[in-house]
């Protein structure tokens, strides 16, 4: 494990000033100078903007004490020149200010945002590396929800961090410096009792409301899961009727996200009210204390203005912090779920010294295999065979016998628990998994497209083939021509999950996207085992098409699909049972021979069931004779 991907994100206290600073290398990302002298630029246009905003105040006060020094008499003769230049120094300050504060902003907006792409990237990335066992125990919306607010929580801890958080630091420590210069140390002393009270306030009501936005969002989690589920299953609904339980469903998850969300702007609302009540009793504490300096004559009127100035434009920052520390709170509560993700080890990595795949034969063998997904229920138990090159070798069996976990196997989505597979003689350990998944084809049962055009769907077998590939890729899979009846040709959207295409029709799709592929060893996983009987007889066609020549391993459950294999290989409870061609089996007289009866029985059942919906009156005519010839 890396230590960039070890990076522990946590909203608890003893954790933001840790979680800033792993954060700062997507700021100050080493790859790109031309980020890091934005970065120095947007400091700079900091500085200078502070400096506008101290300057302010200044000519304010001078504003103020030239009307009180000078009586009407006076400002005629001197033209109002001091009072004119001084409102024009206090606008062009404030414009000053204003505009460098917008250059700031304008030039960091490239550095936040790259830093958002490259965690959202790196996430992403992730997400693939990570086991198929995560990502079976995972709920598809929850997961993207928690990327989509990790990412705007990133962007917020980034800007807020370096364009509200420095700034606000300067002020204060110019606004002191300021204090003690025109006031004196007790002035200093109330200011930093209001702004250490009003901070430990806001953190204190920040962590309490922390606890809320967790809340809010495994509600928020949890019902996005569930819309999602709900509507990538919509005709399971339909089937059954169950919009209101789906709508129940929702509702109460809902429920539970109003109630927080409640929660939060009532805690809002509390916090506010007391910022607002330790900053105005500090600035009370002052102004009586200016006042009364006033009357002594040890302030100038423009003395007290200058004093309400800087505390009206401390209150600014003040607030900031506030925010600023609520959203950045808020927002490593919203990525720490992400930084968990990424805290999530692969279960399979490549070795340091893993090599490319070599492929000669290909010869594909299992030399006692041994697996399972709880140590409590063995799945494998010392499982042996070999596919030789350019033959086609069939697994079978009951249902859980392990026939789809060999499939998982040879792709590696899992490691053998003992024992080992090779291709070529080469362990899968030993071997990049880049090269190995692109030795293999699969063509699977389910066979799931993307909401795309059926070209892209194709073309997703070799992102690089030409339009004439995908063209001959569908021809050979028997789709060809039925694509080009279509409206819209190879452009036609086959919609979420290819549900708009038949099962056929996606099967087809499925063996264009391998065949185009052209890998060197085939997988075929139960892929006819959900298609009607004449549907199967013209996938099957394709199959023995995209097979031919091709080291083909194919997991079945109609033994139909699997009588001319070079050899079939019978699973019962984790081992082989029986092995051997399609007739020495049927003369064996054991598990695969009554599993065939049983299949050619159901066969004909439906055939029978066929005709009888056919000729009704025939059929039973014929039943009534077969019960006559019985007794």
């Amino acid at each position: 494990m890396t230590e960039d991907r070890k990076a522990s994100v946590s909203a608890d206290d003893s954790a933001i000033f840790s979680t800033i600073r792993s954060l700062w290398r997507y700021i100050w990302p080493a790859d790109r100078s031309d980020l890091r002298l934005r970065v120095i630029q947007a400091g700079g246009a900091l500085l200078l903007a502070k400096a506008a905003s101290t300057l302010v105040p200044f000519a304010y006060k001078g504003i103020v004490d030239a009307f009180d020094a000078t009586g009407p008499d006076q400002m005629v003769i001197l033209g109002l020149a001091i009072p004119i230049v001084l409102v024009l120094a206090y606008g062009i300050g404030q414009i000053v200010d204003n505009g460098f504060q917008q250059l700031r902003d304008i030039l960091f907006a490239s550095v936040g945002q790259h830093a958002v792409r490259q965690l959202a990237h790196r996430t992403f990335s992730h997400m693939h590396a990570l086991s198929l066992r995560f990502h079976l125990a995972r709920r598809t919306g929850g997961l993207s929800r928690v990327i989509e607010r990790g990412t705007k929580g990133i962007e917020t801890i980034v800007r807020f961090t370096i364009l509200t958080t420095a700034p606000t630091l300067v002020e204060f420590v110019v606004v002191g410096v300021v204090f003690v210069w025109m006031f004196g140390w007790s002035y200093l002393a109330v200011l930093a009792a209001t702004i250490a009270l009003y901070v430990y306030f806001t953190i204190k009501a920040s962590n309490w409301r922390i606890s809320i936005r967790r809340a809010m969002n495994e509600s928020d989690t949890d019902a996005n899961s569930k819309a999602i589920d709900s509507l990538l299953n919509f005709e399971t609904v339909k089937y059954f009727g169950n919009e209101g339980l789906e709508l129940r469903r929702f509702d109460g998850a809902m429920a539970g996200y109003e109630r927080s969300a409640v929660s939060i702007w009532t805690s809002l609302g509390v916090l506010n009210f007391g910022q607002g009540v330790i900053f105005w009793s500090g600035m009370v504490v002052l102004m009586l204390m200016s006042a009364f300096g006033v009357m002594n004559g040890n302030l100038s009127v423009g003395d007290f203005v200058l004093l309400n100035a800087f505390m009206m434009q401390i209150q600014r920052p003040l607030n900031q912090i506030g925010f600023v520390y609520r959203e950045i709170r808020q927002g490593l509560a919203d990525i720490e779920a992400m930084f968990a993700l990424l805290d999530q080890d692969p279960e399979i990595e490549d070795r340091p010294d893993a090599a490319p795949l070599a492929i000669t034969g290909p010869v594909l063998r299992f030399e006692d295999v041994r697996f399972h997904y709880d140590s409590n229920r063995p799945i494998l138990k010392g499982v042996s065979f070999e596919v030789p090159a350019g033959k086609t070798i069939a697994v079978v069996g009951p249902s859980g016998a392990g026939k789809s976990t060999i499939s998982r196997l040879i792709y590696r989505f899992y490691d053998t628990i003992e024992g080992k597979i090779t291709i070529d003689g080469q362990d899968l350990r030993d071997v990049t998994q880049k090269s190995l998944r692109a030795a293999i084809g699969m063509v699977p049962q389910d066979t799931v497209l993307f909401n795309d055009t059926i070209a892209y769907n194709i073309r997703y077998g070799r992102p690089d083939a030409t339009d004439e590939d995908v063209r001959a890729a569908a021809q050979m899979a028997q789709i060809g021509d039925f694509i080009e009846s279509l409206p819209q040709g190879y452009d036609t959207q086959v919609g979420e999950r290819g549900l708009k295409l038949s099962g056929g029709e996606k099967q087809r799709v499925a063996i264009a996207r391998t065949i185009l592929k052209a890998p060197p060893i085939l997988i075929l996983d139960e892929a006819t085992s959900a298609l009607d009987t004449q549907t199967e007889q013209e996938i099957q066609t394709a199959l023995d098409t995209v097979s031919k020549g091709r080291t083909t391993l194919v997991i079945a459950h109609r033994l139909s699909t699997v009588v001319n294999a070079d050899e079939i290989i019978v699973l019962r409870d984790g081992q082989i049972a029986e092995r051997g061609r399609h007739g020495d089996l049927i003369a064996l007289d054991g598990l695969y021979a009554q599993m065939w009866n049983r299949q050619r029985e159901a066969a004909e059942a439906s055939e029978r069931l066929a005709a009888a919906q056919n000729d009704p009156e025939g059929f039973l005519t014929r039943k009534r004779d077969r019960e006559n010839d019985t007794t």
